[in-house]
């Protein structure tokens, strides 16, 4: 879906006076061009639905989704679905019991002693402490593990609102499932460490709340400003501790939360607009998806095969994560 299609053909007549002209800066100012889901906001306008009515469409879209991502990385990868040791999945987006983590398991084929985990409302840089946990695991018992990410922000457009965080969050969100396969051994990039920190007095700065009417975002205009203080300390103690310094990194994954949280990460890393430009091409092309951006943008870098990669994402607590991957 065209970004300025979505905003002529719903957004622009979903708000109105103020609230309109405020809307239509912040989706100008996105820096998203196009986005993805499961429900186009120009066909069926979700924004009067009961939660339990999104959650039951949840679980339609998700099963397919999910299924073809893992199925897809599962190929790739060589791996039958019956030699998953464990099955971990990402998704803050939706509530099912049993949970897509069965449910997929079930209709992958997968077996049924694998282990199952479910990582759900870390929001946006759950995929790095999924892969961190998967990592363990291969590491440990020498068997392949799956990590899915999955996200419907598509079912959570609020009604017409004077909150700018609400608005910023129609503006970016997209949906998405990606998945990734880690293996015991592999010609391709290895986990080689996780970090992360928390600031938890700066909590109340990114929310997702549920409500009747689906999950709503709460988004703090001073995200950035937290993020200028912990990112540069952050991935220079991740590279430290293997004897790294930034010019030893030649790919950049960073999660793009929007414009201005790339920009801080920019000025704060030193890095080139080369640097970041996938980065910011998977914001333009895909919009923020939550939990799959950063895996989105980990495949983005492939085809460059950069050396040792630096993935960061950001979210709730206020939490900044980073991983670094070698080949």
């Amino acid at each position: 879906m065209a970004q300025d299609e979505l905003w002529r053909g719903f957004f622009s007549t979903h708000y109105a006076g103020v609230q309109r002209a405020l809307a239509s800066r912040l989706f100008s100012n996105s820096g998203v061009v196009s986005r993805h889901g499961a429900v186009n906001p120009l066909i069926e306008d979700v924004s009067g639905w009961s939660t339990e009515k999104r959650m039951r469409r949840y679980l339609i879209e998700a099963l397919p989704l999910g299924k073809s991502a893992v199925a897809d990385a599962l190929a790739a990868a060589g791996v039958p679905a019956a030699e998953v040791g464990l099955f971990a999945v990402c998704s803050c987006t939706g509530y099912v019991t049993p949970g897509l983590d069965i449910l997929l398991a079930r209709d992958l084929g997968m077996a049924a002693d694998t282990q199952r985990l479910f990582i759900g409302h870390m929001g946006c840089y759950a995929a790095l402490p999924g892969l961190g946990v998967a990592g363990d695991y291969v590491s440990v018992r020498g068997r392949p593990a799956v990590l899915l990410c999955l996200e419907l922000t598509s079912l959570h457009v609020q009604p017409p609102t004077a909150d700018a965080e609400q608005i910023v969050a129609h503006a970016l969100f997209s949906d998405a499932a990606a998945a990734a396969v880690l293996l015991p051994s592999t010609q391709g990039y290895a986990l080689v460490d996780v970090v992360s920190v928390t600031d938890t007095a700066k909590a109340d700065h990114m929310t997702w709340d549920v409500t009747d009417l689906g999950f709503r975002m709460g988004l703090s205009a001073q995200v950035p400003d937290v993020l200028e203080t912990y990112v540069r300390p952050l991935v220079e103690r991740l590279l430290e501790r293997h004897g790294l310094g930034l010019s030893d990194v030649d790919g950049w994954a960073v999660h793009p939360g929007g414009p201005r949280i790339l920009d801080v990460v920019q000025r704060r890393l030193g890095l080139t607009d080369a640097q970041m430009s996938v980065s910011r091409g998977v914001l333009a092309e895909h919009g923020n998806c939550s939990s799959p951006t950063v895996l989105v943008i980990l495949d983005a870098l492939r085809p460059a095969a950069p050396r040792r990669v630096v993935a960061l994402a950001f979210g709730p607590g206020l939490t900044l994560y980073a991983a670094l991957l070698s080949r």
